[in-house]
């Protein structure tokens, strides 16, 4: 009598769907995470380093207007008013704009199996190599926009989600930039595998503090294309 064989299949790895929202803490524990929050790394502080700008007479118009607005009514807007009423005139004015295959969305929803725990986030302000609404390498997240009232869920937790999603897409070992924002406080992020930099928050009522939002943005457009873009 001959018997048949018969190939046993490898059980793939078991996918865990994340939970809807997560805390900076437990994702520091689960996936094993390292804040640095009291000193700048040497890429943080690069960033820091960023030269105030210029502006030219139009540009100026529009910064001093925006930050008559926000001082005078921060307190009053809800998440859309500030996200239209004046963060998209900061990301101008920063020059976080599309081009040269570089694609930037709003509200883009986005998610991988990181670790084997299935992440799903929205991005509030994403800048990624892509083709229209299709994004391939995400190099900036801004996460998220909360109003100065009421905020809810940990956008630092969310910002840490986006960079995980971020390095299994790009697979390529590179640092990530980001901002986390809640009412007049920005502080921004870079994270290097397991380890994420947070600078001290701008306030951007402050018309320094803004300026140096605004130069942040601009050196970061020239990192991107002079380091995160080269193949």
């Amino acid at each position: 009598m001959e018997f048949q064989q018969y190939q046993i299949m490898p059980t793939p790895p078991k996918t865990t769907s994340s939970r809807k929202q997560w805390s900076e803490g437990e994702m520091i524990e689960v996936f094993h995470l390292t804040p640095i929050k009291t000193r700048a790394t040497p890429l943080m502080e690069e960033w820091l380093s960023a030269p105030m700008p210029t502006f030219d007479a139009i540009e100026q118009r529009i910064f001093d207007k925006k930050l008559s607005e926000v001082t005078d009514r921060i307190v009053g807007w809800s998440e859309e008013d500030l996200k239209m009423k004046f963060i998209a005139f900061i990301v101008e004015l920063g020059d976080l704009t599309s081009e040269d295959g570089v694609v930037t969305f709003f509200d883009k929803q986005i998610s991988a199996v990181v670790e084997g725990i299935k992440l799903t986030v929205k991005s509030d302000f994403m800048m990624a190599k892509g083709t229209l609404d299709f994004y391939r390498t995400p190099y900036f997240h801004f996460q998220e926009y909360k109003p100065y009232k009421q905020p809810h869920g940990d956008p630092m937790a969310q910002l840490l989600e986006a960079f995980l999603i971020a390095q299994v897409k790009n697979d390529n070992g590179r640092p990530l930039y980001g901002l986390e924002v809640i009412g007049k406080q920005w502080s921004f992020v870079v994270m290097e595998g397991k380890e994420y930099c947070v600078s001290q928050p701008f306030i951007c009522t402050e018309r320094n503090d803004l300026m140096k939002i605004i130069a942040m943005f601009r050196l970061f457009k020239h990192i991107m294309k002079t380091r995160l873009m080269v193949d």
